[in-house]
């Protein structure tokens, strides 16, 4: 008989596959992939930086064009005037007043006639006129006599804030008769530029994030986060971006430095842009932007480091997990299907001892009903995300009505408040998904009161200064504590900004009509409804009229009108207040009918006092 060969276990050959094929490209792939990574995340940062000060640099563009098109619109129209006389008529101040009064980054007009007084308007508190007359006579000689004139920035005011004057000649008949000069405060697009609230240089260097500012034709600091280095009008030239960008502004529109800085003592690997402003004959500004290189992209060493511990991690279970399975795999096919039936039948804890490879024509059969039962687990998922859609709901409700019963008198605040909200929503007609976002958010705008002291929140007495100052803390508190959760971003709008107001004077941020997301002013509205509508341990609630007068005393200032007319029509049409119907026929009774539960039960009181303002402004 021919002598048998020594065969090879098959555990040797799929755990030396594994190594060759598992370990060898795992490792490659995952050192490329990260230094594509780095290189793509370059290039996305130095795109950024470009894109961001070019951004910027229009901004500024199209900030001085505005303000140029309304000096020449000014100038033109006293050319077309054709008459002296119209620089000193009541028309002429009325008309200058206007304009000033439209266009709040115009600080001063001047206007210089051929005879006579010079014409002179300015916002009280901001310039003095006799500063004004100083810079109109420096500038005045430089204005040209047939197109506007822009000036170089200047610090001027009462703020020491950057101003820039602009001048046009008024020309009739080819001649020069007067000029038309405005100060323009730079104040607010510097704030645009700059992007963020006034701080330090130290602090700046400290929190690594981009330093955005603008220096002027001879590299001194224009917008700058650090108000101090711009009343100074520092150099900033000490920069090299700044140096390179005065070598090359007028050759190359937008450039990328990579460059290193001194502060404190410290060296700082650099990666700056820079983009230039062209804002009149010869007058150029420029846009920069620049962040630490460590701080940038700390990402990618990170992101390095990671690869390399998870591939070799993937590596060492793949060996381990490889060498389990191989031995398996002499386990008879057979066993594997019937295995794999259990699976698909719902046993997924079912594991596979085969000690032979056989029947290998049962694994597609088993394969397929592993199939279908997959796609019925698939329809028990769905079911199951809506299940948990109401346990979210549900557990909403409960931590607002949680937060409510601390104080008797606000239990069941929260469910008002989101009924009020809905039924104001839907009189703007917001759609269902909007209406559902808003009704989250209304249940959660108290939700900070669960960090407030119950001292105060129970408090039978108007609050002291340092107790209002703590309740007011308890929209940026519920913020702190919502925002951790990814799945609430949507519902942080009305529990963290419910408490601005239209005029600004409002809190946590003091943000204005604009800026305030309607959640918020809704979430705003019917949180006060309430508060006037249910009884406190400080005062009586209202009745329905006179909660509804004494909100639209606040229409302007503290709400929107929208959201208030929204609020009168959902009471007029019964969706809001219907269980005030009894009490207005009955003021002796103390009690309001409940009505069904999809109409909002608010109690009508008698009386509103300086207390409920109090508590109202802060919960």
């Amino acid at each position: 008989m021919p002598q048998r060969k020594t065969k090879v276990s098959l555990i040797y050959f799929v755990v030396a596959s594994l190594l060759l094929v598992g370990l060898v490209p795992l490792v490659l792939t995952g050192w490329l992939l990260s230094e594509k990574s780095a290189g793509e995340l370059r290039a996305v940062e130095n795109r950024y930086q470009i894109q961001l000060v070019q951004e910027k640099a229009r901004q500024i563009e199209m900030f001085v064009q505005r303000n140029s098109d309304l000096v020449t619109g000014l100038a033109d129209a006293f050319s077309l005037a054709g008459n002296a006389t119209v620089f000193s008529t009541p028309q002429t101040d009325q008309q200058l007043s206007r304009t000033l009064r439209e266009n709040p980054d115009v600080i001063a007009l001047y206007v210089h006639p051929p005879s006579g007084e010079p014409l002179a308007l300015f916002r009280p508190g901001t310039i003095q006129k006799v500063e004004i007359d100083g810079i109109a006579e420096s500038f005045e000689p430089k204005i040209k006599n047939d197109s506007l004139t822009v000036g170089e920035p200047q610090i001027a005011g009462a703020a020491q804030e950057p101003v820039m004057v602009l001048g046009s000649p008024v020309v009739n008949a080819g001649t020069k008769v007067a000029t038309v000069m405005a100060i323009i405060s730079l104040r607010r697009i510097s704030r645009n530029v700059v992007g963020q609230a006034p701080t330090t240089e130290a602090e700046l260097w400290q929190s690594g994030l981009p330093i955005i500012y603008v220096v002027d034709s001879q590299g001194r600091a224009l917008f700058h986060p650090d108000p101090k280095i711009v009343q100074e009008r520092r150099s900033l030239m000490d920069l090299k971006i700044v140096s390179e960008w005065m070598e090359a502004n007028r050759q190359i529109q937008s450039g990328l430095v990579p460059f290193n800085a001194q502060f404190d003592g410290s060296s700082h690997a650099m990666i700056g842009a820079y983009s230039t402003v062209a804002i009149g004959s010869g007058l150029n500004l420029g846009v920069i932007t620049m962040q630490d290189e460590a701080r940038a992209l700390a990402s990618v060493g990170e992101m390095r480091t990671q690869t390399w511990i998870i591939s070799l991690a993937f590596a060492l279970a793949a060996l381990i997990i490889g060498a389990m399975l191989a031995r398996s795999l002499i386990s008879p096919i057979h066993n594997l299907a019937v295995a794999t039936q259990r699976i698909a039948s719902g046993d997924l804890s079912t594991r596979v001892n085969s000690k032979n490879i056989t029947e290998i024509g049962t694994l597609g059969s088993s394969f397929d009903l592993m199939s279908d039962k997959l796609e019925e687990h698939i329809a028990s998922l769905a079911k199951a995300a809506r299940e948990n859609r109401e346990l979210f709901v549900g557990t909403v409700k409960a931590l607002a009505a949680a937060i409510d019963g601390k104080d008797k008198y606000t239990r069941g605040h929260s469910e008002r408040v989101a009924r009020i909200s809905v039924a104001i929503g839907r009189q703007l007609s917001l759609p269902e998904d909007e209406l559902e976002t808003l009704r989250i958010s209304a249940l959660l705008h108290d939700v900070g009161k669960i960090a407030i002291d119950d001292s105060i929140l129970k408090k039978p007495a108007a609050l002291t200064d340092e107790e209002f100052t703590i309740m007011k803390t308890h929209p940026v508190r519920g913020y702190k504590i919502m925002s951790q959760i990814p799945a609430m971003k949507d519902f942080l709008p009305g529990m963290y900004m419910h408490h601005e107001m239209v005029n600004g004077k409002g809190y946590p941020q003091g943000l204005t009509d604009e800026q305030i997301p309607l959640q918020a002013k809704i979430v705003s509205v019917a949180d006060t409804f309430d508060a006037m509508t249910i009884d406190r341990p400080y005062s009586k609630g209202m009745l329905l009229p006179e909660a509804l007068r004494k909100i639209k005393e606040f229409v302007g200032t503290r709400y929107d009108p929208s959201v208030v007319d929204a609020l009168v029509r959902g009471c007029e049409a019964g969706e809001i207040g219907r269980g005030v119907v009894k009490f207005l026929n009955d003021q002796a009774s103390a009690k309001v009918t409940e009505t069904d539960d999809d109409l909002l039960q608010i109690p009508p009181k008698t009386t509103y006092g300086t207390t409920t303002e109090q508590r109202e402004l802060a919960g």
